[in-house]
């Protein structure tokens, strides 16, 4: 077996410093191990103690009987470095530190960690600073964490991986109360060695495992951790992850526009994408939305059913639903004459979506019938069933009859709980129902279905362009606007038609030629925010050319001390939709930026990313479109309310250039983007207005 494999499913166990007092953080270990059923050999180590909770206790890690698949370290960092040696030394499987004092304290601890991996050898560590890993499976419990002490586990379908050892505990503790079960939780914290990628791709392989949830600070390997994605998502398994730091500025860059729009975070909305991972965007989601997904139930469509006895709470999640873009059509005739069958009187609403069929909260028999009529209507992809205050007193009561329709269909069927009743929502738990206590979180679990559903298995492997070929750039640092367009240019990106000029009577004579109106732009490879120093001037008529260049001149020195050595005369260009196309860099990877361009840029910050794949290959079509539909002024390129439609192919075609050009110079172009990229209206193409490019010498 592989050091990770004997970590997940250990047969023995060494405690290092284990303490007799099981009160203590050292002392919990061996109490969980037994505690939750563990089944393999447990060996104590304290050199103090001659026997733990009734087993032998050794003296050091060379006295063992054997070597250990798992070493749980309680020690402080200083000793732990020796412990990690010895382990090594008689070929146990893997270690999990739990000291902390390493890369989390500075450049000490980085130093401390470095020498805890060569420690190792090729013995595998979680950790350090973990509070360590839980099989919930298997019960094999290897963990410090206070959240163990509650009596009963859930081993259930869920796989998570946190890069906090207290969020795990978080997590588990919450699950426990809410009857949701989980397969494995892993704390994998500093990633001296194990890392999310390694996880992720375990989970792939575990036949326990249905859906994978993961807590993320960092992605400090994004090429094997999107290799384990990929592997995850052919394997049929959904992965949930937070990821947080959302409100971190990102490092903007020093000309363009790009960096502060594409921001830190904007990174990994672009990586999870492409990749296909589900973006939690509240923490509850990270553990409703995988709850809801191990059911492996099918929506077919964004049809639901609300079934109530409350109407307040239906309208409630009737809006949530509504506002994520499902639709709640009414019931139709014959849907309907069904409902009305059930039940006398007009106190019903059966009618309308939400159903309101006021007595089924009491009445357990009626509410399997509305239950199975809404499930066997065409006119329904999901059902939510909203739990009212019945579920307080009577939590099987209502438990029970959604359990029964289960076999019904296999269509999601779901619960709001609209009181607090905690004991409901861990009944419906158990009985394998989906249940929560915020509407927002029956919208964000049923929209991961449907884009689970939608998406299919294209990320495990999607195909793609041939790779550009490498090319050298002759030249080199921050070009001017006019050598970055003709940069873009040569691959096939076309520009506005312009003149470059150095006097008042060459600038005249260009506005003449390409008026009747022009755009007079000053030409720096400097001052790359021309418009902040004076340096733009747009709807300029040929006899006031003169008189506007001196303005301009007099304006740029005044903001920068230095006299403008050239200008640009540009073609008027009017009608066109203003579109952004950036890229950008950072540790995750190179991406294409898209948005909504112009001067408000960065006020309206209406952008998307796109990973480029990690061969160098271009984008494709379709990955362009649907990044383009994605912004929320998506509509202004469609024919918004009669406006002429844009030219999107035309788009769509540039940003694949633009893309090649990237590949092609991946390992010269440090900065690119075009703001505004004039997109004409459809059948009259695109030109780039302004173009910012930063190439730094061709790598040998």
């Amino acid at each position: 077996m592989s050091g990770l494999s004997r970590l997940l499913q250990p047969q023995s166990v060494a405690v290092v410093g284990a303490s007799e007092d099981p009160a203590k953080t050292s002392g919990r270990p061996v109490g969980y191990l037994r505690k939750h059923g563990f089944q393999g050999r447990i060996y104590p180590i304290n050199p103090k103690a001659s026997e733990i909770d009734g087993l032998r206790c050794y003296p050091d890690v060379r006295s063992l009987p054997e070597a250990p698949d798992v070493a749980i370290v309680l020690l402080g960092a200083e000793r732990t470095q020796q412990a990690i040696r010895d382990l090594a030394a008689i070929g146990t499987g893997a270690a999990i530190v739990l000291a902390s004092g390493y890369s989390e304290t500075g450049e000490d601890g980085a130093r401390r960690q470095r020498e805890l991996r060569e420690a190792a050898g090729s013995m595998r560590i979680l950790g350090p600073n973990t509070i360590g890993l839980v099989n919930l499976t298997d019960r094999i419990i290897l963990s410090a964490s206070g959240a163990l002490e509650v009596d009963l586990l859930h081993s259930g379908a869920i796989g998570l991986v946190s890069q906090s050892g207290g969020i795990l505990g978080a997590l588990l503790s919450r699950a426990a109360a809410r009857g949701i079960g989980f397969s494995k939780l892993i704390s994998t914290s500093n990633e001296v060695d194990l890392d999310l990628a390694d996880f992720v791709d375990a989970l792939a392989d575990d036949p326990a495992t249905r859906v994978i949830a993961l807590y993320v600070e960092s992605i400090r390997n994004p090429k094997t951790f999107m290799a384990a994605a990929r592997k995850a998502a052919r394997a049929g398994k959904p992965i949930v992850a937070f990821k947080i730091g959302r409100s971190e500025s990102g490092a903007q860059a020093a000309a363009s526009h790009t960096g502060a729009l594409a921001g830190a975070d904007g990174m990994y909305d672009a990586l999870f994408e492409e990749v296909g991972i589900i973006r939690a965007q509240t923490f509850s989601d990270l553990l409703d939305i995988p709850a809801a997904l191990a059911n492996e139930r099918k929506l077919g469509g964004r049809r639901v059913a609300i079934l109530t006895s409350t109407g307040g709470a239906g309208t409630l999640v009737a809006d949530c639903l509504g506002v994520a873009g499902f639709t709640l059509p009414a019931p139709d005739a014959r849907t309907g004459a069904a409902l009305r069958a059930l039940q006398t009187g007009d106190h019903a609403a059966l009618d309308r979506n939400p159903i309101d069929v006021t007595l089924a909260g009491l009445q357990p028999d009626l509410l399997r019938s509305a239950i199975r009529i809404v499930l066997e209507s065409d006119d329904y992809d999901a059902l939510v069933v909203i739990v009212g205050s019945s579920a307080v007193a009577q939590p099987e009561l209502m438990a029970g009859a959604l359990r029964d329709s289960l076999a019904l269909s296999d269509k999601p069927l779901m619960a709001y709980i609209s009181p607090h009743a905690p004991k409901a929502a861990e009944v419906l738990s158990r009985y394998g129902i989906p249940a929560f206590h915020a509407p927002e979180s029956v919208s964000a679990a049923l929209s991961a279905m449907w884009r689970v559903q939608a998406r299919g298995a294209h990320v495990a492997g999607r195909p793609r362009t041939v790779t550009p070929t490498p090319v050298v750039c002759e030249e080199k640092g921050s070009l001017d606007e006019a050598q970055a367009k003709a940069l873009f240019a040569r691959f096939g990106v076309p520009g506005v038609r312009e003149i470059t000029v150095r006097s008042e009577a060459e600038a005249v004579e260009a506005a003449r030629q390409l008026g009747p109106r022009v755009v007079l732009k000053l030409l720096s490879s400097e001052i790359t925010h021309k418009s902040e120093v004076g340096g733009v001037a747009v709807n300029v008529a040929p006899q006031d050319m003169a008189r506007r260049l001196r303005q301009m001149a007099a304006d740029v020195k005044r903001h920068t001390g230095r006299e403008p050595e050239a200008y640009l005369v540009q073609k008027m260009v009017s009608g066109a939709a203003e579109v952004i196309v950036g890229l950008h860099k950072d540790s995750l990877g190179t991406a294409i930026l898209l948005g909504m361009g112009g001067v408000v840029a960065e006020l309206i910050r209406d952008t998307t990313l796109l990973l480029l794949p990690e061969d160098g290959a271009a984008l494709t079509a379709d990955e362009v479109e649907a990044a383009l539909r994605r912004l929320k002024t998506w509509p202004l390129l469609d024919g918004y309310r009669g406006r002429e439609r844009a030219d999107v192919p035309a788009l769509i075609e540039a940003v694949l250039a633009f893309s090649r050009m990237a590949g092609a110079l991946q390992g010269q172009l440090l900065e690119a983007e075009i703001n505004p990229l004039f997109v004409k209206p459809l059948g009259q193409g695109v030109c780039a207005a302004d173009g910012i490019a930063i190439l730094q010498e061709a790598s040998s």
